[in-house]
């Protein structure tokens, strides 16, 4: 049974990414690339020629072994520098600083309209305090942007998947 191209783009990625142990959002920070452009990818969807060839050089690989004809196992499970003085780890450290600084900021945002609202509620309707609604709904996407972001749920991020695949291949990647 043959592969096609596109689903051997979609391994070959899919199994970069793995070995160097990140996930799709990690990916998409290196990359410049969307996290839905890398989820499509990854679910067999073709990518354009810019995102394939951003991909193949965050994994510092030629473009024909990211579409799977000249793919090797035996790749080095950490890419090479993709800027002269900046590697993969630091570039995950950054993406991870944006990432916290986009939470505060959100953070930031809630407690400050929430406040207002608050006001607004008081001086207007004192005997019913409506903001708490949109206080409840916004915090729980405060809440979930901040579990993202933290990691609070560790079991579901890229070590869990790299070793699910590892399982059911019933080998190292």
């Amino acid at each position: 049974m043959a592969i096609a191209d596109e689903d051997k783009m979609t391994i070959v990625i899919q199994k970069l990414r793995l070995q160097r142990g990140w996930s799709q959002e990690q990916l998409a920070d290196v990359s410049g690339v969307s996290v839905r452009t890398i989820q499509r990818i990854e679910r067999g969807q073709p990518g354009s020629l810019e995102t394939l060839k951003a991909l193949a050089a965050v994994f510092d690989v030629d473009f024909d072994q990211l579409q799977g004809t000249a793919m090797t196992t035996t790749d080095t499970p950490h890419p090479r520098p993709m800027e002269p003085g900046i590697d993969s780890a630091e570039a995950l450290a950054f993406a991870h600083v944006r990432k916290k600084r986009a939470f505060f900021v959100h953070l930031t945002q809630y407690v400050l309209v929430m406040g207002l609202l608050a006001v607004v509620n008081l001086m207007t309707s004192p005997k019913y305090l409506w903001f708490i609604w949109p206080a409840l709904g916004w915090g729980l996407g405060v809440l979930s942007h901040g579990a993202g972001v933290f990691q609070v749920v560790p079991f579901l991020g890229a070590d869990w998947e790299r070793r699910e695949v590892e399982k059911a291949l019933g080998r190292k990647l």
